[in-house]
């Protein structure tokens, strides 16, 4: 297997673990939003990664409006939203991610944020450049 596949795979893998703990502590600390067992966990993680990478960027140009008349703040209505899809979706394919209303989507996107961007500044980025 080559050098850059290796790389490409052990960074998707990062990022999974990273969304993974990201959602895990949302699902602790958030009244109303749930995860149980670690299939659900992994799968919620998956499905996220894949709502960020496709739907996000779409959804981010529609409200760009907003976004730049609330001064950012609605993009965390747009991430409320992707997280909500991201429990929807799971919930289609039987995995156990529940969502109580736009109070509890919206605490646990806020946190989802900052616990991911945090791991990837800390995690991803030396990973990343040992991986060079």
């Amino acid at each position: 297997m080559p050098k850059e596949r290796e790389s490409r795979l052990l960074a998707l893998g990062v990022r999974l673990g990273i969304n993974a703990a990201a959602l895990w502590l949302a699902a602790e600390w958030v009244s109303g939003f749930d995860i149980d067992g670690w299939p659900s966990l992994i799968a919620a993680a998956a499905i996220f990664a894949a709502v960020n990478a496709v739907v996000k960027p779409i959804a981010d140009f529609v409200g760009l409006p907003a976004t730049c008349l609330t001064l950012g703040l609605f993009h965390l209505v747009i991430n409320a939203v992707m997280l909500a899809l991201t429990a929807w979706l799971a919930g289609l394919f039987d995995f156990d991610v529940d969502i109580d209303g736009f109070v509890a989507a919206f605490l646990a996107a806020l946190i989802v944020s900052v616990v991911s961007t945090l791991l990837s500044a800390f995690v991803g980025r030396p990973i990343r450049s040992a991986l060079r």
